[in-house]
């Protein structure tokens, strides 16, 4: 029914070039540390792309490949621990019968220990201060002290820790200090000694969803990878968004200056660790065209599937040179598969008609790309369930889901149109325009009288009206379906049923959003954290709260949110300030006109804005906000004066 959401091995995107790049300079630099960095927005594919290079080394006995997500070990106290004693454990498993191996993993483990006793040095040096031990940071020497000393420190207990601790100081801080040069170069060369004692030609380390962990923990992870620069034979293959790593290093170092020469200190940071950098490319049309007919056949026919599988063959044979053409044809698959199934027909027109706008839509992301497919795989689905997926033709249900995600104006009209007949006369004139934008063409109304030409004049004055007109030139038209089963099984739709669409782990975020001005502030260090889709997402369900608001005389819960959403996501300032004004002018409260200045800080933006704020004043029919407009007006030109 669906296409899981998770990495894969199986590529429809001819990922498996990039695998190989890497897995060639890991293998031609064997005897040299390296870190290779594979970069590319959330969703892109780059645990697709490590999982690629875990399988090209599978066969070889001399290389160790282990895998490493920070994430899951997010909750742990020492991430750079976690990171080194997995290496360790996994070079054990490879060498499971070697005593030398044994002996050897069990002095790295122990300046593992050293770490970790150097890090409480700190706290240990409070308790002594106030003679009195915390019970926790006696636990934590106890521990420390059990790895150390071996196996003959079973006698070691808290009690006699806490003598132990007393008067011991100076050795804490000699610990903390003074040694930490030597135990990072023993560290090293104990290290490089276990990989020579293992046989291994090449240790590689995947590095995944480190872009998803907090800074502290990102920055954790990055300094253990560190350690390992000067070893030998050690490669480490990173998958992360290098926004999201710059953000860590901002946070994680406030103090440092922004930039140094033309770069910021985060960007060097990140250079310095990185040598060899990736970075994921958007898709493309041609790209978008094959990945969505892949899906929609792997989807109805399965990966084991002759079809399935001879198409992906020919896809990626195509992908090699996307330029060259739109993808796959009718021709090209006729001759390779020896003629065209229903199943692959199916998609591949409807691939045609949908790639070039969920293209741009997405911005060539294969993870919204592969959403929106499974998305539209789950509402058939549940049709069929309710026994009514005769009456829905997924040509006219993907239509009406690109304005869905892509134009929630669009989709709204649309939707609130058709509640009662089925046909929505917006759309009907719409389709007009588009399909004669000259002639003006007569239609009729839902209930069949004849109307007006449409006109560019007498469409809705939405403000992505030149997304709509690309949108309603995409076959089938819908102007003659009854739209109401399509709206019943898209209905998650907030602001045409009232009901609450579910952003997962955003919904605490969109909640804060919709708190006091306190909570809002609070939540700006989160919202800056977003990817950009994420943070589409999140303007989409703060704007439908807002939309959902009956009483505009009072300022609507969210609208603080909207605000901050465009200050730290300037790409939304333009979104916001159309839905601003788009806003009924005969209901809106003097609240309106002001907390825009830092939300609308691109220079057209703000022009627009203060356009608008001048139609406000010049109007009669709602006085207080012509009142308010007017000084909101006046003080704007005082600022400048001064």
């Amino acid at each position: 029914m669906i296409v899981a959401d998770n990495e894969t091995a199986v590529d429809l995107l001819y990922y498996e070039a990039i695998a190989k790049t890497v897995v060639r300079l890991v293998s031609e630099k064997s005897d040299e540390p390296l870190s290779v960095g594979v970069h590319g927005d959330w969703g892109a594919g780059k645990s697709s792309v490590l999982m690629m290079v875990e399988e090209a080394f599978s066969d070889d006995d001399r290389v160790l490949c282990v895998r490493f997500n920070g994430w899951l070990f997010q909750g742990f106290e020492d991430a750079k621990a976690v990171l080194i004693e997995t290496i360790v454990e996994e070079l054990r498993r490879k060498r499971p019968m070697s005593q030398k191996v044994a002996e050897q993993a069990k002095k790295v483990l122990r300046r593992v220990d050293w770490m970790k006793l150097a890090r409480k040095a700190g706290a240990y040096g409070l308790t002594l201060a106030t003679g009195i031990p915390h019970p926790e940071t006696i636990k934590d020497l106890g521990e420390a002290a059990r790895s150390l000393l071996g196996k003959g420190a079973e006698d070691v207990s808290p009690e006699n820790l806490a003598a132990l601790v007393k008067g011991s100081d100076e050795f804490l801080r000699e610990v903390a200090e003074d040694s930490a040069p030597e135990q990072m170069h023993a560290f090293r060369e104990e290290f490089a000694r276990l990989l020579q004692d293992a046989e291994i030609d090449r240790l590689v380390v995947l590095v995944d969803d480190l872009d998803r962990c907090l800074p502290k923990i990102a920055i954790e992870t990055l300094e253990a990878i560190r350690l390992f620069l000067f070893v030998p034979r050690a490669a480490f293959v990173i998958g992360a968004d290098e926004g999201m790593i710059e953000y860590a290093v901002r946070q994680h170092f406030p103090d440092l200056p922004v930039v140094t020469g033309p770069a910021s200190y985060a960007r060097n940071y990140l250079e310095k660790l990185i040598q060899v950098p990736f970075r994921l490319p958007s898709l493309g049309y041609a790209e978008t065209r094959i990945y969505v007919t892949l899906l929609l056949v792997l989807n109805a026919c399965g990966e084991e599937s002759d079809e399935f599988q001879k198409l992906t063959g020919l896809a990626r044979e195509l992908l090699r040179r996307p330029w060259k053409g739109p993808g796959l044809d009718r021709k090209t698959v006729e001759k390779a598969l020896g003629g065209v199934p229903v199943d692959v027909e199916r998609a591949m027109e409807l691939a045609g008609r949908i790639a070039p706008i969920l293209a741009d839509g997405a911005r060539g992301n294969p993870r919204q790309i592969k959403r929106f497919i499974n998305t539209m795989m789950l509402r058939l689905a549940i049709a069929e369930e309710r026994g009514f997926r005769d009456e829905l033709n997924i040509s006219v249900l993907a239509k009406i889901m690109l304005a869905e995600r892509f134009a929630p104006e669009l989709y709204d009209a649309m939707a609130r149109g058709s509640a009662n007949t089925g046909a929505s006369e917006e759309l009907a004139a719409l389709e007009a325009v588009v399909a004669a934008p000259s002639s003006g063409l007569e239609t009729k109304s839902a209930d069949g009288r004849e109307r007006a030409p449409s006109t560019e004049a007498s469409l809705p004055d939405w403000p992505n009206i030149e997304w709509a007109k690309q949108w309603a030139a995409i076959d089938p038209p819908l102007a003659e379906n009854d739209l109401r089963p399509y709206v019943f099984v898209t209905r998650d739709r907030r602001s045409v049923f009232g009901a609450v669409t579910s952003l997962g782990e955003l919904d605490e975020l969109v909640a804060k959003l919709q708190g006091s001005p306190l909570q809002v502030k609070q939540a700006a260090a989160e919202v800056a954290r977003l990817q950009s889709i994420e943070a589409e997402q999140v303007f989409d369900a703060l704007r439908a709260k807002v939309r959902d608001t009956e009483d505009l005389a009072q300022e609507p819960v969210g609208v603080k949110g909207l605000a901050e959403m465009a200050r730290q996501h300037p790409f939304l300032q333009r979104p916001l300030l159309s839905f601003v004004q788009d806003l009924p002018v005969s209901k809106l409260g003097p609240w309106v006109v002001s907390g825009w200045v830092s939300a609308f800080s691109e220079a057209d933006v703000a022009s627009d804005f203060a356009t608008t704020l001048k139609g406000w004043a010049d109007q009669d029919d709602n006085k207080p906000l012509k009142a308010a407009s007017s000084a909101a007006m006046k003080l704007s030109s005082k600022r400048k004066r001064t």
